[in-house]
């Protein structure tokens, strides 16, 4: 399918922020103008300093629950901002329902102002410890609505519920995306990510702390990948939800044998208790992707790790060059079953 964006002005929530960051980085490549709002709460200057110099790309630092001053047309809004991570959105409880609630109503609004259209960036989280696997679209979830992880899980159930009686009551041209785990470089380092986590416990030499006994399953995403599923979305009419991520499961045990193989490490697991609600498995079914977009993961798992880990060897001040040679010297790791 075509995702032909040149020309178009896109207003990009949450553009500062990891995926955000990416999502600018590839809009602006297939040509169209960017106009990056970002409160920068969770967001990073650091991860769009490479874009400030693009003549198509201008920065808007707001809270966009207080209004989003953006002028001139829109095309596109890409609604993207809300802390993303257990440690963020555990830290900033309220702003995370803030911004799933009346910023969404916010960006929506900006976005009937214009006529433009609108892409919800939720989240399998949507789905909460899920009870049917692989998780199809038409699956209403499992969510703990009084537990820690509830404030941003409801969130983003709240801004889905948001998006379709906008879609119905007002003709809003609507999609919700659902992402999946995700990572690469640009992850924030503290953020508690389970890729991050391990990747510099691996670098650093410590011990790589698995929850529970690391049974529990996650699928993969590498952010570009993420990215393109996004743009393919926005740019189809479709109204969603449509999952976006990788589908092929790995345990967190497994994950954190094969990081530290990519590494060369000898750090040791150490198993610590399992937060409350963790979702025991987690794995898309991509069929709405595959058919509706034309779209699935190509990054190999070891291809995008290997790049997350350079990337985060290079914000820790390490040596890049001597931990790809260690990394290649390893060979490929073991593909998740």
């Amino acid at each position: 399918m075509t995702t032909d964006v040149a020309g178009l002005r896109v207003v990009v929530t949450g553009g500062a922020g990891f995926v955000g960051s990416w999502l600018c980085e590839r809009l602006l490549a297939d040509g169209a103008e960017v106009v990056c709002v970002d409160s920068l709460v969770t967001g990073r200057v650091d991860n769009i300093a490479t874009l400030r110099a693009h003549p198509r790309f201008s920065f808007v630092r707001a809270d966009i629950c207080e209004g989003i001053p953006v002028r001139g047309r829109v095309d596109w809004v890409m609604h993207l901002a809300s802390p993303a991570s257990p440690v963020h959105y555990l830290r900033l409880p309220l702003e995370t329902l803030r911004v799933g609630s009346i910023g969404t109503s916010r960006a929506l609004d900006l976005a009937i102002d214009h006529g433009a259209r609108f892409l919800l960036a939720s989240t399998s989280e949507v789905y909460g410890d899920p009870l049917e696997h692989p998780q199809h679209e038409s699956y209403w979830g499992n969510v703990n609505p009084l537990g820690p992880r509830s404030v941003y899980d409801e969130a983003k159930r709240f801004a889905e519920a948001t998006t379709a009686a906008y879609r119905r009551e007002h003709g809003a041209d609507t999609v919700v995306a659902r992402i999946f785990n995700t990572y690469g470089p640009r992850m924030s380092l503290e953020d508690g990510r389970v890729v991050t986590a391990f990747v510099r416990q691996a670098l650093e030499g410590r011990p790589l702390t698995v929850a529970g006994d690391g049974s529990q399953t996650r699928s993969l995403c590498f952010v570009a990948d993420t990215v393109d599923g996004l743009v393919r979305l926005a740019a189809s009419g479709l109204p969603g939800p449509v999952n976006i991520g990788g589908d092929r499961e790995i345990t967190v045990l497994a994950l954190a044998h094969t990081v530290r193989d990519l590494v060369g490490s000898t750090s040791e697991v150490d198993f610590v208790e399992l937060p409350q609600d963790d979702p025991t498995r987690r794995r898309p079914d991509l069929t709405r992707a595959r058919t509706l977009l034309g779209w699935e993961p190509t990054t190999p798992t070891e291809e995008g790790l290997r790049r997350t880990m350079e990337w985060i060897a290079g914000e820790l001040g390490l040596d890049r060059e001597r931990l790809v040679a260690t990394a290649e010297a390893a060979g490929p790791s073991p593909r998740p079953r």
